[in-house]
């Protein structure tokens, strides 16, 4: 049996990752960032998940993915009331998890050609 990498449309897919690091491509980022299949803002306002605010959220709304994922560091930490409550009112799917678990999401939803958009805090 012969596999083969499914790369679909989507240009931007995490190739690697480590404890402070995660590779996009072939761009190595260490700081906070909001990544979707053709999107990558690499100068995202909060870099931890306690920093996060509801307006930080408005660009990965702007993106109009059918999931977010929020890789919150390297356990998983729940956010503010604030951020649950417009995330909930947003009306599309989350998950929050730490962020390697988030790496392998984003590319297994992504491989399944899901409109998935991602913040990561590393």
């Amino acid at each position: 049996m012969k596999f083969s990498e499914d790369t679909g449309n989507a240009t931007n897919r995490i190739t690697g990752y480590g404890k402070d690091w995660i590779r996009v491509n072939q761009e190595t980022l260490t700081n906070s960032f909001i990544l979707g299949a053709n999107t990558l803002m690499t100068e995202w306002r909060p870099t931890r998940m306690e920093d996060l605010t509801v307006d930080d959220l408005q660009a990965l709304f702007a993106l109009q993915s059918e999931v977010i994922i929020i890789g919150s560091g390297a356990v998983q930490t729940l956010p503010t009331a604030a951020i649950w409550k417009a995330l909930v009112q947003n009306g599309i799917g989350f998950e929050i998890m730490s962020t390697d678990a988030a790496c392998r999401t984003y590319n297994v939803l992504l491989s399944e050609a899901r409109r998935v958009a991602a913040a990561f805090f590393l």
